[in-house]
């Protein structure tokens, strides 16, 4: 049941992809690594691990997923970061005993543990929720983060900003799952997890705007995310740019780990620059 609603969230369901990608999945134990470290933060305990030295980089990770899904993010990153992995709460080991759940809730989460970690502000890339949890946590508490990066990101739940198709996939489990009047906990789990994709999130386009920090916006060509939406994400923030992966959906760190892992770094690394007048021309 919770590998179907893995694939039917589109989060992260690429299992075969991102448990066959060589030698470094062998040498890094993500998810499992004798030197995690559980912190108690706001009502839970999120399970961290981090890997590397330098600069602080926080991933996030998506709807049903986990630091797992990041195996090909860790051994290229870690050579020039910090890079800090953590379960979402209610999600691989950061297990929640609430019903409730919010990516607002996410975000302050994470605020939270880079404050528990002395860790005054980091680079952050998200993916898909963890898109989400990343603009959150730049409108929420800008001074936590200093470059972001998201993918598949998107700001409200319905057919203007999701495809058709993905809705429809998802809706039947929804529907089934809503009308439970007993659950077990994997159920439950699996609701919250559920509520959270097809209700939330709520963000404004004016809040976009409070975001102060440089952004790279990232989706695939044929993403869950309408392209336009993405365009939105893009046009709203005011130090932004934009990058859209042709034959691509939305698994853009798994199918393109290469090409995403380079042109997120070069993002990173470089200033940002205003594109204007003749600069147009370059």
């Amino acid at each position: 049941m919770q590998r179907l609603f893995r694939v039917l969230f589109c989060l992260f369901a690429l299992s075969k992809l991102s448990t066959a990608q060589g030698p470094a999945q062998k040498t890094i134990p993500l998810g499992t690594n004798p030197a995690g470290k559980m912190y108690p933060i706001r009502g839970f305990n999120m399970y961290t691990e981090t890997y590397g030295k330098g600069q602080p980089l926080l991933i996030i990770h998506g709807n049903g997923g986990s630091m797992k899904d990041f195996i090909n993010q860790v051994p290229y990153f870690m050579n020039s970061y910090k890079v800090i992995l953590a379960d979402n709460r209610a999600q691989g080991r950061s297990e929640d005993p609430s019903d409730s759940l919010s990516y607002e809730q996410m975000a302050d989460d994470y605020a939270e543990l880079l404050k528990a970690m002395k860790i005054d502000s980091a680079y952050v890339i998200g993916w898909s929720d963890g898109g989400i949890n990343g603009l959150l946590l730049a409108i929420r508490h800008p001074e936590k983060v200093k470059k972001l990066a998201v993918t598949g990101a998107n700001l409200w739940p319905d057919s203007t900003a999701v495809y058709n198709d993905v809705i429809d996939l998802i809706k039947p489990y929804y529907d089934s799952l809503m009308s439970k009047n007993s659950l077990n906990p994997q159920e439950r789990t699996s609701k919250k997890l559920m509520r959270l994709l097809v209700e939330q999130p709520h963000i404004t386009a004016s809040q976009l705007h409070t975001i102060k920090c440089p952004t790279l916006v990232i989706g695939g060509d044929h993403d869950v995310i309408r392209e336009e939406h993405t365009m939105l994400i893009y046009k709203n923030i005011p130090k932004a740019y934009l990058w859209i992966l042709p034959n691509s959906g939305h698994s853009t760190p798994v199918i393109y780990k290469d090409q995403f892992n380079a042109t997120v770094a070069d993002f990173l690394k470089a200033d940002y620059r205003v594109i204007d007048k003749q600069n147009r021309f370059n």
